[in-house]
């Protein structure tokens, strides 16, 4: 495994949209290893982080890595989901950030199985405290359900013959590793390496990723909830790595942006998605299809 901890997206139009210089509270939804934290930390010297992660163990690289900023830190093992639930001065909140990649940290680690491209057990759990692992999913879905999956989180136009596949292989012998679900994608895909495509088994581990830790769950209400608590000013930034996420952001921001019963509750920043520039997809290749959408609360 890597020591390198993961490199934050996007971070100087993470800094613009949500206006980082601003004295108060920046909440950070999803921590990861602490990088954007870091930054508005070391930025501002006015500004207080609150953040959340589900992963204790990226939890604790980031406490580390944020302990010189100790005193203007509050850090959660938590879903989001549950922020908007504090007892917190909403009037201090200037911002809210949502960067919903996979981090290198995890990504890295083998015994977590997020990764296709390293042997290691079919996990993908963000919080350790979980039940269901991607193996369960594998395992024990029907033949329907898994096709469904696979459609639905992974888009694949192949999902009812992997699905197909995968239950086949599982009656002579029970699918518990990453390198065994690669081959089956590989097969069945007649994947052959081609420059400019995407591996078939990417999105195989994303539909099996969202699914083990219900990533979709709920994020519009959350949206919702968390922008109607802002004060006018404040600012709320999301960064997608894949459309489902990307969609689910830009179709509430502009349900929120249109006037409902008497007025809208936001002025949505980005017409468009702002995505990593060249020089920062060629110094950090993971963040080529990161896409940014930020919002004012009105």
């Amino acid at each position: 495994m890597r020591n390198s901890l993961h490199t934050p997206v996007l971070i100087e139009e993470v800094a613009k949209y949500l206006q980082i210089q601003q004295k108060g509270i920046y909440i950070d939804c999803t921590l990861g290893t602490g990088g954007h934290s870091l930054e508005i930390l070391k930025r501002n010297p006015d500004a207080k982080v609150i953040a959340f992660d589900l992963d204790e163990k990226s939890l604790l690289k980031a406490k580390e890595r944020l302990k010189p900023y100790a005193d203007r830190v509050k850090l959660y093992h938590s879903d989001f989901r549950y922020m908007p639930d504090l007892k917190l001065d909403f009037e201090e909140v200037k911002a809210i950030l949502l960067d919903f990649g996979i981090s290198s940290f995890q990504l890295d680690s083998p015994e977590r199985g997020f990764s296709y491209n390293q042997e290691g057990p079919l996990d993908m759990r963000m919080d350790l405290r979980n039940n269901c692992t991607a193996s369960k999913i594998i395992n024990k879905y029907s033949e329907h359900h898994l096709a469904q999956l696979f459609y639905d989180f992974g888009e694949l136009r192949q999902a009812r013959r992997i699905a197909r596949e995968i239950i086949s292989k599982r009656k002579i012998k029970k699918i518990t590793t990453t390198t065994e679900l690669l081959k089956i994608t590989e097969i069945v895909c007649r994947w052959r390496p081609q420059k400019g495509k995407t591996h078939p088994a990417a999105r195989v581990f994303q539909a099996l990723r969202i699914e083990v830790n219900q990533e979709l769950k709920g994020l519009s209400h959350f949206l919702k909830r968390s922008i109607k608590k802002m004060t006018p000013q404040s600012r709320i930034a999301a960064i997608s790595f894949h459309s489902l996420e990307d969609r689910i952001v830009k179709h509430t921001f502009n349900d929120l942006a249109r006037a409902g019963d008497f007025f809208s509750q936001i002025k949505v920043l980005t017409k468009k998605p702002v995505q990593p520039n060249e020089e920062e997809v060629s110094t950090n290749f993971r963040s080529r299809s990161a896409k940014l959408r930020a919002a004012e609360r009105l």
